[in-house]
């Protein structure tokens, strides 16, 4: 069948996610004194990875099952 939707979806949120993930890590601190000393882009650059990454796996996954029924039939 088509694309899975979540594939690129996945592979955009972690590319996100890491860009922000590591501009939070390399960034300067002292930006971060308004929001309470809180890293928070190194904060939601790791939770949009994390989500990205699950969107991969489930569309790997569903890729494989839709694979394998295909196969049997």
């Amino acid at each position: 069948m088509g694309l899975d939707i979540r594939l690129p979806i996945g592979l955009m949120f972690s590319i996100l996610g890491v860009m922000l993930a590591g501009f939070g890590l390399l960034g300067d601190k002292a930006i971060y004194q308004r929001s309470l000393g809180i890293n928070i882009n190194l904060w939601w650059g790791l939770v949009l990875l994390v989500f990205g990454l699950v969107m991969l796996l489930m569309g790997k996954r569903a890729s494989r099952t839709i694979a394998k029924s295909a196969d049997d039939d």
